[in-house]
């Protein structure tokens, strides 16, 4: 590990790689906190935690906290995520799109081209819908909009949308020249720096409110740590299917003869499943932002809120369930085992005891869906533990003939009204900050490797030539 943090700092492409992805980054935290014109922040702050159990919620999750302070890029990179989607469950339906992903590198760039458009559209839209919501809020300390009309819609629109492309912009510019992988990286870091504040409340709770025994300290950092192990074995774990390739006699030599695997991973959809069922639940609340508790819908759209609130038993019954159905979902959309099962035949490949062609891609359909419950149950494991240790799982609001009675006295008191922290430990952004380390930590590795490799070659062809 020494020596690889030394290489780092040695091989100098590497190195400007590395400061240019920390220059950007830099870059993206600093306009986290220019605030939007024209809003007043501190009602903002007061209303936000009404707001935060709509769809508000997740595009601040994904924004690094920037749309709770409502900053230039309160939309973050949301809607390139969103677009990028778009484009990839169309290529389903689209026989253009399913032309081009097969196209290399040309049809990816006109992949990106589409994405970069649609971006630019789905931001715009998302800040229209933005200015048109904060126009309708008021708080105690006074109106959210200091002066709400056509002007502030358009300036507050033109602010986000600029925001979310020169975002979408600084990720395609690590992606490029960083050390790749730039979406995510912006993702990941708001995500972390919104850990700080949830360090500095564990610290406030035991040291200095004493609110918390350090032995309950003790306690949480080892459930983390096993939590962060947990998804760690799970997100690497895959089924290898065994693959044998005959023998083939091309001209005069001897090709195949080779056994290898095919993998397939545990937690294929990773987390769009959880993205979708967060998305979809949240969807009628933030729908009532717009028109407001008014009319039949208005009044729906209360009991929905009330009914599906987030801590609820219907809320965590439902989410559980939408994460199961889309991560099948999803896996049916991103992979096709007839199609893995006609190249593996056109390879001269097959699975032992499985005949080419149907019976491999049915073979390849069970093995898939029966992992994709095992990852399923794994996501909605992980996505609830935020709700255990923020709202608790409030059994206590079970009907009586449930046993809401016996939970509330048999129960320990954390896991039925939560710890209370001040930060999401688990779900989406817990699977995003590992995913991305991991990633990280690979790219970074593939190009000590990379490096290190051609430097070997060139010392070699140094030679040769001073021997010749």
């Amino acid at each position: 590990m020494i020596n690889s943090i030394k290489s780092l700092t040695e091989i100098p492409e590497l190195r400007k790689r590395i400061l240019f992805t920390l220059m950007i980054l830099a870059v993206y935290r600093l306009g986290s906190y220019i605030p939007t014109p024209g809003i007043n922040a501190d009602v903002f702050e007061q209303m936000f935690s009404t707001l935060g159990g709509s769809l508000f919620g997740l595009l601040s999750m994904f924004s690094g906290g920037s749309l709770r302070r409502l900053t230039v890029f309160a939309l973050g990179i949301m809607p390139y995520i969103t677009a990028s989607i778009i484009l990839q469950l169309m290529g389903v339906v689209s026989p253009t799109l399913e032309k081009l992903q097969k196209e290399g590198e040309l049809g990816r760039r006109k992949i990106t081209e589409y994405t970069r458009w649609l971006t630019v559209g789905l931001s715009g839209f998302q800040a229209l819908g933005i200015a048109i919501a904060l126009q309708r809020q008021s708080g105690a300390a006074g109106a959210l909009v200091t002066n709400p009309g056509p002007m502030f819609i358009f300036t507050t629109v033109l602010t986000l949308m600029t925001g979310s492309v020169f975002v979408m912009w600084l990720g395609e510019q690590i992606t490029s020249r960083g050390i790749g992988n730039g979406m995510s990286l912006l993702i990941f870091t708001g995500i972390v720096a919104g850990l700080v504040p949830g360090a500095v409340s564990l610290w406030q709770k035991v040291f200095v409110t004493h609110d918390w025994n350090f032995a309950i300290l003790v306690m949480l950092l080892v459930f983390m740590v096993a939590i962060i192990a947990f998804i760690v074995l799970v997100e690497r774990g895959e089924r290898r299917v065994p693959i044998q390739y005959a023998k083939r006699i091309v001209g005069r030599k001897v090709m195949g003869g080779v056994s290898t695997h095919l993998p397939l991973k545990v937690n294929s959809s990773g987390v769009m499943a959880i993205i979708f069922a967060v998305s979809l639940l949240t969807f009628p609340q933030t729908i009532g932002l717009f028109i407001g508790q008014r009319g039949v819908v208005g009044a729906a759209l209360t009991w929905f809120k009330n009914t599906f609130a987030w801590g609820e038993p219907a809320y965590t019954l439902s989410y559980v369930l939408l994460i199961m159905f889309f991560a099948h979902f999803y896996l049916s959309i991103v992979y096709n085992p007839d199609e893995v099962a006609d190249n593996v035949r056109k390879q001269g490949g097959f699975i032992p005891g499985i005949r080419p062609g149907k019976r491999t891609a049915d073979y390849l359909d069970d093995v898939l869906t029966k992992i994709t419950w095992v990852g399923g149950i794994y996501l909605a494991i992980v996505a609830l533990i935020p709700e255990i240790m923020l709202a608790g799982l409030r059994l206590n609001h079970l009907p009586g003939w449930m046993g809401a009675g016996w939970f509330d006295s048999h129960m320990p008191y954390w896991l039925l009204h939560g710890l209370n922290l001040n930060f999401y430990f688990g779900g989406t952004s817990l699977l995003i900050v590992v995913g991305v380390a991991m990633d990280t930590v690979q790219q970074v590795e593939a190009q000590l490797i990379m490096r290190h490799y051609e430097g070997f070659l060139k010392k070699g062809r140094i030679r040769g030539r001073r021997s010749g």
